[in-house]
Formats: C-alpha cells, structure tokens, sequence
C-alpha cells in the first residue's frame, strides 16, 4: 500500500479469529455442563427452572429433569434424539415462545441432538433436586476466568534467540506450533513512532528521530520506553484510556439541557496524575471505589492525599445522571443511576457484563438475579435511592480553616477600604450639593434642602416639585461622576483596591466526591421482581459473585463497627485487590496489552463470560497477571516489560501464509496495523503544526456551536452583536484532547468523526471505523485546514524559500523521515504547479508560495502513513 494513500481508500477489517486446533484428539466429549446447559439457561431456563411455577412442568436445569420431563411427558430420551420431544418442539418453533428469546440455531439444534444420541452424557453425578433458580455448577467454576490464576512455566521453544522477554516464549510456543516465527524487528524509525503514539500519544520529534537513530549503546531502546514513560504526556495519553472505561463525561446527560458538571475535571486530574506517579494499579482501585472510607468524616482540612482520596470517588459520579430534572420520575432516574454505576464497575473492573442479570438471571454467565443485587447491596448505602442527594448536594468544599481565616482578614482589609470610599464619597456629595445649592434663590433655599434631604417616599407634593425644579441639587452616588468627575474617578480607584483584595482571597473549590452518610443505618437492599424498583421481593445482603465461592469468601460484612461508614465499598475493594481476584488482574493486563499491542489476548476486554471471546493465549494472560501482582501492581513497569519484548517489536508481517492462517493477528506474529485514536490525531496535529499547548490540568476547554451547528472548541462572543463571534481564548483552545470538554450532548466533530465514544454510559473498547466523514473533514474541516497553514508557516520558518528544504522538513516532522527520491520528485512537481496555478488567480494579500505549501501539509495529515502506526 502506498505511503500517502487517502484515507478514503482505506478499508479496516474487524473480527476476531481464534486460531484452534480443532482435531478429535484435542476435543473435549460432549457434555451436559459444558455444551448443552448453557443453551438452555439462554433461551429456556427462565420458564423452565428459574420462576417459582414451572411452565408446563418441566424444569430443564439439569439432565435427570429433562428426562424425568413435565406435563406432557420425558424431554428428550437418550440415545433416540428422534423421538425426544425436547429436539421436536425447538424444532417447530414452539419453544422457546416468540416472546421468550431468540430461537436456537439450527448448529444449536444439532448439537442438542448429538448430546442425546451420545446417551445424554453429564461430566457428574447430578443432585437429586435443586432450589429453584440459577444453580452454579462446578462447571461454571471452571470458566477459564473464574479459574484462580496460576503462573504457568515459561515454554521453551525453537526459536530461543527471539526471546527476550518471557512474553516471547508464549507467543514463540503458539507460532511455532503453526509452523510460524515472529516477524524480524521493525526499524528504528517504526518503533519511536509507535513508542511515542502508545505512551504520549504524540509522535516523535525530529531531534528525538535522530538522537535514536544515532544511539549505539545496547541499552537505547530501553531508554527510549524510560523516557517516554518520565514525560508529563504518559499520564495525559493513559489517562484517556481509563476515561473511557470508567465514562468520564462533564456534563450529567439524560435530558437536552444537559446540565454541566463543573467539577468534574478534578477527577480527570486525579487520573492523569495517577498515572504519571505510577500509583500502584490496587491503590488506584480502592480510592476510586472507597476514597472515602479511607479517610474519616467530616472531609474537613484535608492533606493532598486526602483530597486525591476524596477525588478518585468521583469514578462512581460519572454516569448519567437526571435526577435533578423534573423531565425523568424521580424514582426511575435514581434508580438508573444505581444500574449504571454497577455496569461501570462490572465492564472496568470484573470484565463481566452483570448488569444482564438486574431483570433475571444471567441468561449465559452463571450471575444469579440475586448476585445482582448483592453487589448493587455494597454500593446503596451511598447511593441510596430513597434518601436520594442529588449531585449539588453531593460536592465536598476543599475550603480549610486556614483559608476561611484568610479570606475573613482580608474581607475585613476590603470593608476597610469601602469604608473609607464611604466617608470621602458622602464628602464629595456634600462639596457638590453645597455648590449647586448656592444656585438657588435665597427664598427658597432652606425649602429646597429640606426636600433633599428627605427620602424620596417620604416627600410631600410639594417638595417632589421643588426637586423637579432643581434637579442637580439631587446629587447621588449615582450621579457625582457628572459633577466632579476627578472625584468619581478617585471612588473608583478605591472600590477596584477593595476588589483586588477580595480577588486575593483563597479560591473555594469542591470535588465532585461520592460519600456516605455517616452514623446513619445502611439501607436495606431488596431484589426487584423483573428489575422493577416497585416490586420488592426478598432482602439481599452485600457480597460479590458467588460463582467464585470457591477461591474465597464473598461476603461482605454489612456494617464495619471500626468505621463510621458502612464500610461495604471499602471490603469490596480490598476482596478485589488482596491479589487472588481471578478477574481484576486478568481484565487489567489484558487493557495494558490490548493498548500497546493492538489486540487483546481477550478480544473482548469487558466480557470475560461465555458471550466473550476465549483467550488467544491463557497462559500468557495467567503469567502476566502473576507477575503483575508479584511486581506490586506496577503499571509503568508492565507496559515496559510488554514494550521490551520481541513480539512488541516486530514489523508489519509480510509472509503470506501468515496473513493466511492468521488474518486477524490472533498469533500475534506481526505487529498490528493502528489507526490514531481521535483524540491522538487531533494532538498529533497541533503537535506537527507547532500549535500544542502543553498546559495540564484545570478547568476544561469549553466547546459551542459554529454557524453551520458542528460543536467546536470556542466562547461565543454575545455581546459582539454579530452571530459567529467569539472570545479570544489566548491559545487554550489548543490544547490536549484530554482537557476538551466532554459534553454529553455536544461532542466535539473533529474527535466525534474520528471515533471518541459517547459515554453511555461508558466506553470498554474503541472502534476504529472508516467512514467519508473522515476523508471529508481532512479536505475540508477548517481544523484541519487551519492546521496545514500553521505547519506551512512553521515548514517556512525552517526552510525559508528552499523548495527541497521545505519538503525534506514537512517529510520529517509529520511522518518522521526523509522523503523518497520519488516523493521528492512528485512534491517539487505539485508545489510548482500550484504555486503557478495560484499565482495566476491570486489578490493582493495572497501568498501563493505559503498557500501551495499549506496544500502538501495537508497531504501530509490525510495520509494512511499519519493516520496509522505500523
């Protein structure tokens, strides 16, 4: 594929393939537990095992049921799938019902048939009975995620010279067993680029290009990860990745007022530092889960750590929240905001889709209805949806008692001040009406002051006449600076002095916390019939899934008697770190892998269940969860280790068989083709057009709509008086994508055509799509075309009027090498010919030459070879 190719040509491919050795020798027999149960708990177990009153009779949980059968006799007879009226009746159609759920396939169908032929075998002995309900077998228990993780021996494999990294050995052991290898090692242009995008999510600059290349030492590589994973950027480019995952928005959503949260950005900040301080991954969790629990009420004069303590809470206040409309039933608005939080948690944190289970049990996973509202159990002492707080209730001031001092002195300076103005302003009244009443006749004089000097609604007729007479007796405040204007001028000059004290004061700022009521009784938690909130059932106590009982205890203690809080979220968060969680660890290194290689071990980052794609490589994701704990949950240190490997290294794969076997890269014997996430093009090209502004942290960059209805970066300017004005924002409006305000209802175009997610409620993988709006925002965007001028004007300044100066400098700041002779050749041609052809056309105020060379800039940002790492 051609380097410069538009983007419009490009087609991505999506899916996921896993490479399996699919022999008799290799495939497990058919079984109830494994095969067949988990067919009929999707589209049967609800009528036939989970209510109270079974449909028909019939319970079909487990294998003896079905043969015992129900009210029109045995389910299936094993052996003779022909006669088992089980087999006929999905076969018509009849069951499941229309309205119960998706029919089975015909695959689905077959399978049922050869498990009965095969005798209807079972990997157990089954229980006589069963409780109603969702029943967790040992089979569910030996889901490849609820497994405990077990650091597996590193293999040893042909191709040990391509090992640098026990990551290596992994992969080697999969590809080899194909009859494959790793790719050879892409150059070192290749690797900064894809370092400098995966860590800063900038690209490299051109002496950063040339110190790599020039490095000889045996260590430049590693230096090169060092340094990246040291800059401020790392913490700005990562710290989207848990944005999305957590659905970090600053606006609350739900309703077309979409009401701002305007302290939203602490959290945001908290994450950024998180990262570039390296705080280990299992702090980071219990802050964002139980900051608040960590630290005692009331949240008064806190340290810094208490405040990112407070601040990292902020992670359960980022869904949708319209609870302070009127426009959403109270009720149903609280509740919702319940069900999304817990989907956050269970989508970032337990990579399991557990909000399937608030209506009845989980249709694939083994996620009772129950388990649902255990979990929902730890976090409603918080949130609690029947002694709701709405979210201006929930802000949590950062005003000490220092500061409360200090802004008192120096009110008291300020009150001093207008004090002051207060005496020399009766002063000048008095100088004034002294003078203007010297105008009026001695007769009526002392008639005249008097009127004055009475209240305006006290007057008599006759002194509101006399004051209509002699208007400028009536001198005020209001009206001095027409009559002295030196003295109106001095007033001023003392309330700006009272103003800039008051301005002095210590700012109040509040972080947008979730807290629990201290010293009040955790509400009770009831399971709702079919998830509805005004069909209580029976009262559920907290605790975690019950289908990992087996690795340790679930249970969470209802009320702590060592803390003031109920204490649930803290346990929580402690079962989830203490190192032996089967799904945290697991979920985590799979992010850090999905991130820097392209492609997750699991392809389904927030799904480790039956719907979820299986691991390409268990043992890879078991080591690297091993090791991530043993290592003291360090990020910065997994992501080097993964950078330091071969299989990071490698070029794009050019053996065809590979490609072949392989087309998805689930061997991972290549590198993965990347297209720039949103919010990296957008940086990449102010970074290229010399426009970045690195500023971190703070308030976020507000965004309005432009004449034509796209949200863009920008203030309007209403008192301009001319639609499509706005305020000059002194360079904030370029800055990182990071601090772009996140409106619901207002996503910013450039990043929206790109792909950034909407946070509905949050976001556990990007899609990379390839669509027109793309390829027409590069040609026509006025980002991007603002964009180009500036890299012109910055190409200019470097090269001057050197026509090859200027090409080799725009080669290598956008795509961080020299051009080829051919490009060269076809650059020099395009400049000249549009330089003529615009010269021919041009005003007055036109520069051809900066012109023509804005136009190859913007070549250069819509290339594939800018828009996609290799």
């Amino acid at each position: 594929m051609p380097r410069l190719l538009p983007l419009f040509v490009v087609c991505c491919l999506s899916g996921a393939v896993l490479i399996a050795d699919d022999s008799p020798a290799t495939t497990p027999p058919l079984s109830f537990e494994r095969d067949i149960r988990p067919l009929l708990q999707a589209a049967c177990s609800h009528c036939h095992g989970e209510e109270e009153e079974l449909s028909g009779g019939l319970d079909v949980r487990l294998r003896r049921f079905l043969v015992r059968g129900g009210d029109s006799g045995a389910a299936i007879v094993p052996e003779r799938s022909a006669e088992s009226l089980l087999v006929q009746r999905i076969r018509d159609r009849e069951m499941p019902p229309p309205e119960a759920g998706k029919p089975l396939s015909e695959q689905q169908i077959a399978l049922l048939a050869r498990w009965i032929d095969l005798g209807a075998p079972t990997l157990s002995d089954e229980p006589e009975e069963l409780p109603r309900g969702l029943v967790i077998t040992q089979a569910d228990r030996e889901w490849w995620a609820f497994r405990p993780v077990v650091r597996p021996g590193v293999p040893v494999v042909k191709h040990a010279d391509r090992v640098r990294t026990p990551i290596d050995a992994f992969v080697l052991e999969k590809l080899e067993s194909q009859g494959f290898s790793l790719s050879d090692e892409a150059d070192r242009r290749t690797l900064l680029r894809r370092a400098s995008f995966d860590l800063t999510g900038l690209p490299p600059s051109v002496e950063e290009l040339e110190a790599f290349e020039n490095d000889s030492r045996t260590d430049a590589w590693e230096r090169v990860i060092d340094r990246l994973l040291d800059s401020p950027r790392f913490g700005e480019r990562w710290a989207s990745h848990w944005l999305d995952v957590a659905g970090y928005a600053d606006s609350e959503g739900v309703t077309a007022v979409d009401p701002e949260r305007k302290w939203a950005w602490k959290y945001r900040d908290y994450v950024v530092r998180s990262f570039n301080d390296n705080k280990p991954f299992d702090q980071f969790v219990r802050e964002q889960l139980a900051g608040d629990e960590l630290l005692p009420p009331p949240y008064e004069n806190l340290t810094p750590e208490q405040i990112d303590q407070l601040t990292a809470t902020g992670f359960l206040r980022l869904v949708p929240d319209g609870t302070m409309s009127n426009e959403v039933e109270a009720s149903v608005a609280r509740n919702q905001v319940v069900a999304d939080t817990l989907e956050v948690v269970g989508s970032a944190l337990l990579g399991m889709t557990v909000q399937c289970a608030q209506c009845h049990e989980h249709r694939y996973d083994p996620i009772p209805q129950a388990d649902y509202y255990r979990l929902r159990a730890v976090f409603e002492p918080a949130l609690n949806w029947k002694a709701w707080r709405p979210p201006a209730q929930r802000l949590v001031t950062l005003y000490t008692d220092a500061d409360r001092s200090a802004a008192a002195e120096l009110e008291k300076e300020a009150l001093a001040v207008l004090a002051r103005r207060t005496t020399r302003q009766n002063e000048f009244i008095e100088e004034v009406f002294q003078q203007e009443i010297a105008k009026v006749p001695d007769d009526e004089r002392e008639v005249v002051a008097a009127a004055r000097n009475t209240a305006e609604k006290d007057r008599s007729a006759e002194q509101k006449k006399l004051m209509q007479k002699y208007p400028s007796v009536n001198v005020s405040a209001g009206s001095l600076y027409l009559y002295n204007s030196k003295a109106a001028a001095e007033l001023k000059a003392m309330a700006d002095e009272a103003e800039a004290i008051r301005k002095r004061k210590p700012k109040e700022e509040f972080v947008r916390a979730l807290t629990e009521p201290a010293g009040t009784e955790p509400p009770p938690t009831f399971l709702f019939a079919r998830g509805d909130h005004d069909q209580p059932k029976e009262q559920v106590v907290p605790a975690s899934l019950s289908v990992l009982e087996h690795l340790g205890p679930t249970a969470i203690p209802a009320d702590d008697p060592e803390l003031p809080t109920s204490g649930r979220r803290l346990a929580f968060a402690r079962q989830l770190t203490e190192g032996r969680h089967p799904l945290l660890t697991r979920v985590t290194v799979n992010r850090l892998w999905l991130h820097l290689v392209g492609r997750g071990i699991v392809t389904t980052p927030a799904d480790f269940g039956r719907l979820g794609a299986a691991p390409s490589h268990p043992e890879l994701l078991d080591w690297l969860a091993d090791e991530f704990v043993r290592t003291g949950w360090d990020q910065k240190r997994m992501i080097k280790l993964i950078m330091l490997s071969s299989v990071y290294r490698q070029s794009l794969a050019s053996e065809t068989r590979l490609h072949e076997v392989d087309p998805d890269n689930a061997l991972f014997g290549s590198a993965t083709l990347k297209r720039l996430d949103a919010e990296s093009l957008r940086d990449a090209v102010l970074a290229v057009s010399g426009r970045l502004n690195d500023r971190m942290y703070g308030e976020p960059v507000p965004v309005m709509a432009d004449l034509v209805g796209q949200w863009v970066i920008g203030i309007e300017n209403l008192d301009a008086g001319r639609p499509g004005a706005t305020v000059d924002m002194q360079g904030e409006e370029f800055r990182r994508s990071i601090y772009v305000q996140v409106r619901r209802s207002r996503p910013l175009a450039v990043l929206e055509t790109f792909d950034r997610p909407r946070m509905e409620p949050n976001c556990d993988c990007r899609n990379a799509s390839t669509v027109s709006t793309q390829s027409l925002m590069l040609m026509n965007g006025t980002f991007v075309l603002e964009q180009s001028e500036q890299f012109a004007d910055r190409v200019l300044g470097l090269a001057h009027d050197d026509l090859d100066g200027q090409i080799a400098w725009a080669w290598k700041i956008a795509l961080s090498r020299d051009p080829t002779d051919s490009e060269r050749a076809d650059a020099r041609q395009f400049l000249e010919e549009q330089r003529a052809e615009l010269t021919a056309r041009a005003g007055k105020n036109d520069d051809p030459a900066r012109q023509a060379l804005a136009s190859l800039c913007q070549i250069l940002l819509g290339s594939n070879e800018f828009l996609y790492l290799d």
